[in-house]
């Protein structure tokens, strides 16, 4: 908006020139008028001062019914010269039969006896009327008036001659000039005046409104401070009044919008969920920053004014019609194609005007991953116990089958079998109870017997016993093995649940000697760092695959299945040891080389006591 106007444009100066000319054309008509009646005027006054008095006229006819003609001129030009107007040019006398008889123009008196050309003369002795006219002489450009005035005896009505007259008008004119000129002066001073006088007043009449100008020009760049001065009660006063009034109006309702944007803007900032706002042609107008974390994009201009459909890679799937006129509203986008590992659930709702217009259209990106995950993971969890449950029984199955068609009967194979039926059947009650303390572990029911042990002498504890097993094994097929330690002479104090920790170390101790060769060493650790204790337990078995490193703690994992299943193992034992070590606030993790075997790490946190606090919490005691 252009706040500076010319003064042409301005609507004081418009209002001076309409002002301005309605004068001048009041002025024009009034002028009009008064000329055209003075002109009237003066010509009814001249042609009164030039009229012959009646007693010329009855000389005149005196004379013209003489006999004598001579002694008749003679006494006409008498007559003639007699009359004393000096504004009659020419009289010339006429009689009936258009003889010139006489005139008081000395140089046209050659005309005296000599018949009349002039028609009006002519036809004022035919007709007895008198005749007027204007004539105008173009060899020394006067005007003249004329006259034909016919002469009756009055004794019998009859017409003896005419009177001409013809007198000059310029006197007349230029007194009509002069006046003329004298009022054009006088209007065009008035003129003058009356612009001045009339950009004066306009100024007066449109101060108020330059100055609602002025502060509507404050109102639209955002400044609602000033006041229009209210100077009457008249409408320009209502108006100021008024627009004071929408100054409060507007300041009143931007502060609310500006509440209510600033509202708008922390919930979207604050929200857990990602929001996305279109225009009706489906290009982003408003995104917030969750949504702004869960596209991978750091600044929100590289996505305002694209499409909502190349925002989220769906062009292939869908078009912005669609998705405006509610066709699909909601969907699952998965973004592992564009390098962000995490699947979405994106719910779409149009914004309706109340003329059911839509106007453009929001979206609701929410993280569906670790749902996604948890719902696989569940799928392929009851996937895989419905697998690990289904071998043992199909075996167990088998075997019963077996007895119950005449093999109980054979006391070599009878026993066999029974064997295997209840080793499968201790497997499954293995993996049923490992599956009930994993789910008591899920739902956070696992309650923990916490106290403070010494890491060292457990650790040698629970390997004595395998060191144990190794001494009474009298079975020369049984795999034999060697435990090597390598602990720290320190003290270490852990804060643990003595049982849980116990079956973690048995879990990883049991893998170790099942994937071990016979002969083969396993190596156990122990050290301290600054607030930590790390266990390492190392068997030189056939190692782990790369590929296979991190899901080595998922249930129902195992590298090797067939192997695994035959020497019983359920395949839960890694998953329970993890799930331990993590509700005791520690890590555990492995480092595997394929073919050269696999080292297990536990770590644990640790705060180092002194003996002296040792003895203060003795006495607190």
């Amino acid at each position: 908006m252009n706040s500076k106007l010319k003064f042409y444009q301005s609507i004081r100066f418009k209002i001076a020139l309409v002002f301005v000319l309605i004068l001048m054309l009041t002025l024009e008509c009034v002028g009009a008028v008064f000329v055209r009646q003075l002109e009237h005027q003066n010509l009814n006054t001249f042609k009164q001062t030039i009229e012959l008095p009646s007693y010329v006229d009855n000389s005149l006819v005196e004379q013209l019914s003489r006999s004598n003609t001579k002694k008749a001129n003679k006494q006409i030009n008498q007559i003639l010269s007699e009359v004393n107007n000096n504004n009659i040019s020419e009289i010339r006398v006429v009689d009936s039969k258009s003889i010139v008889r006489g005139t008081s123009n000395a140089d046209n008196r050659s005309a005296i006896g000599q018949k009349t050309t002039d028609q009006a003369i002519k036809a004022t002795l035919l007709n007895n009327r008198s005749h007027t006219e204007n004539l105008y002489d173009n060899s020394n450009h006067t005007r003249y008036y004329v006259n034909v005035i016919p002469l009756v005896d009055n004794s019998n009505n009859n017409v003896v001659g005419a009177v001409y007259l013809r007198a000059s008008l310029e006197s007349v004119y230029s007194k009509i000039n002069n006046i003329t000129l004298v009022y054009l002066s006088a209007a065009m001073i008035t003129i003058v005046l009356s612009l001045i006088l009339a950009i004066i007043i306009s100024q007066e009449i449109t101060r108020p409104i330059e100055e609602m100008r002025k502060q509507t020009l404050r109102i639209a760049r955002g400044d609602y401070s000033g006041q229009v001065k209210v100077l009457g009660n008249d409408e320009l006063g209502q108006l100021a009044g008024a627009v004071n009034n929408l100054s409060v109006r507007v300041e009143e309702a931007q502060e609310s919008s500006d509440s209510e944007r600033r509202r708008l803007d922390s919930i979207l900032s604050h929200m857990s969920d990602g929001v996305l706002a279109t225009d009706r042609r489906g290009n982003v107008t408003i995104v917030n920053n969750m949504a702004l974390q869960l596209l991978g994009v750091e600044n929100e201009d590289d996505l305002i004014g694209k499409s909502i459909i190349d925002v989220l890679d769906i062009r292939h799937d869908y078009t912005v019609r669609q998705l405006v006129n509610g066709e699909q509203r909601e969907m699952i986008i998965d973004m592992s194609n564009s390098g962000n590992n995490l699947i979405l659930n994106a719910y779409f709702s149009p914004i309706q005007r109340e003329s059911g217009f839509v106007s453009g259209l929001v979206c609701v990106l929410h993280d569906v991953t670790s749902q996604q995950k948890e719902e696989r993971e569940r799928k392929q969890f009851v996937s895989n116990v419905s697998h690990e449950l289904r071998t043992p029984l199909t075996s167990v199955r088998s075997y019963v089958e077996a007895l119950s068609d005449g093999a109980w009967q054979d006391k070599e194979i009878a026993p066999q079998f029974l064997k295997v039926v209840q080793d499968e059947t201790d497997r499954m009650i293995r993996m049923i109870n490992d599956l009930l303390s994993l789910s008591r572990m899920d739902a956070g029911t696992t309650k923990l017997n916490l106290e403070y042990v010494n890491i060292n002498e457990l650790f040698n504890y629970i390997l004595d016993r395998f060191d144990m097993i190794i001494k009474k094994e009298e079975d020369p097929k049984k795999k034999k093995y060697t435990i090597e330690r390598y602990f720290t002479k320190k003290d270490l104090w852990v804060e643990i649940d003595t049982d849980k920790f116990t079956q973690v170390i048995d879990n990883i101790m049991n893998n170790a000697i099942k994937y071990s060769p016979d002969g083969g060493v396993i190596t156990t650790r122990l050290l301290e760092t600054h607030n930590h204790v790390i266990l390492s337990i190392s068997d030189q078995g056939l190692g782990i695959p790369r590929k296979d490193l991190g899901r080595i703690f998922d249930r129902f994992f195992r590298v090797d299945k067939a192997r695994s299943r035959k020497q019983g193992g359920t395949g839960l034992g890694l998953a329970i040891s993890k799930e331990v070590i993590n509700m005791l606030g520690g890590q555990i993790w492995v480092d595997s080389v394929e073919g050269k075997g696999s080292t297990f790490y536990i770590s644990l946190p640790y705060v180092p006591y002194e003996e002296e606090d040792w003895d203060d919490e003795e006495a607190e005691k």
